[in-house]
């Protein structure tokens, strides 16, 4: 059975950092790449970050590009997203994906809530 399982969310201030982890399970895990996207309400799902396969290629969005930095460690079936210098506009649904040629399956996402 395909899993991924996102954690770290929670409520910080801005200018905080949180640490999300995308734990899978069930599929291969360093044969895909792996994405992080957020959705804010009343706004589409949008790509923050994501990883190639062995890790050495790594895309950001405009928005965290500096403050953000997705990181996957493939003997763990784990991906990482570490978010510092935490913004309001930050505040979302962050959900993990793994995605190939062929695949595409998602995390059911983690609520992430910057405010002070």
């Amino acid at each position: 059975q395909v899993r991924l399982v996102e954690s770290g969310g929670g409520l910080v201030q801005p200018g905080g950092s949180l640490r999300l982890s995308c734990a899978a399970s069930g599929f291969t895990f360093s044969w895909f790449t792996m994405n992080w996207y957020r959705q804010a309400p009343g706004k589409e799902r949008e790509l923050v970050a994501s990883i190639a396969i062995a890790g050495g290629v790594t895309n950001y969005a405009d928005s965290v590009k500096g403050r953000f930095t997705i990181s996957r460690d493939n003997a763990k079936n784990t991906a990482y997203l570490q978010m510092n210098s935490l913004k309001p506009e930050d505040t979302a649904v962050y959900f993990c994906n793994a995605k190939n040629s062929w695949f595409s399956y998602w995390g059911q996402g983690t609520q992430v809530t910057v405010s002070s």
